[in-house]
């Protein structure tokens, strides 16, 4: 990233401003880049442990399979799901609430005596499959973050602040080199003055 500058002091106070922002918004940066590298394992640990939790639910409830044909698929539908916001390291992510339910009422005496307990299976089941979906989205949310910052911390300390101090290194070295030249041709024209009021004094 080419960085705009013009050889005056303006720009000179301009990109001294620019630097002083990055080299201060650095450490900050680098900070959180770190906190939300740590979040994101958290996020992917408790990820990868709800998956193992509903697989493991799945499997215990695999002797009953035969007798989700006798259930009706209808008898209990999820009506809403309560989502809250967090924040983990300043980002904002989701957080399962509730889960409400709507259950078709149904008689008791009729239908077979585990109905009670296969909806007390579904919601533990649903439950874990939404934990599980709500914690892909929240490692989602972190790592997009995590590479943002880290975009950020990169194009700061290996672009901009370098491209900053080379330009103000450059303003510096032509002023500099103004000034002498400035110098150089004031003393010429002195020396100049000086000669010809000595070839006056001669006449």
């Amino acid at each position: 990233m080419a960085i705009k500058f013009q050889y005056n002091k303006t720009s000179l106070t301009n990109l001294g401003k620019q630097l002083k922002i990055r080299k201060n918004a650095l450490p900050t940066l680098k900070s959180k880049e770190a906190a939300l590298r740590i979040s994101v394992q958290i996020a992917k640990a408790s990820s990868e442990q709800y998956k193992k939790d509903l697989e493991a639910k799945m499997k215990e409830y695999d002797c009953l399979a035969s007798l989700w044909n006798e259930f009706e698929p209808d008898l209990i539908t999820i009506r809403d799901v309560d989502l809250s916001m967090g924040k983990v390291d300043g980002v904002k992510v989701p957080i399962l609430d509730e889960i409400h339910y709507e259950l078709k009422p149904f008689n008791a005496f009729v239908k077979p005596a585990w109905y009670a307990n296969g909806v007390r299976i579904l919601k533990e089941l649903t439950f874990l499959g939404l934990k599980s979906e709500v914690a892909e989205e929240r490692l989602r949310i972190l790592e997009y973050n995590r590479k943002k910052t880290t975009q950020k911390v990169n194009l700061y300390e290996k672009v901009q602040i370098p491209g900053f101090q080379e330009a103000i290194l450059k303003i510096k070295r032509y002023m500099e080199d103004e000034e002498n030249l400035s110098k150089a041709s004031s003393k010429i024209v002195k020396n100049r003055h000086a000669l010809e009021e000595e070839e006056e004094d001669l006449i």
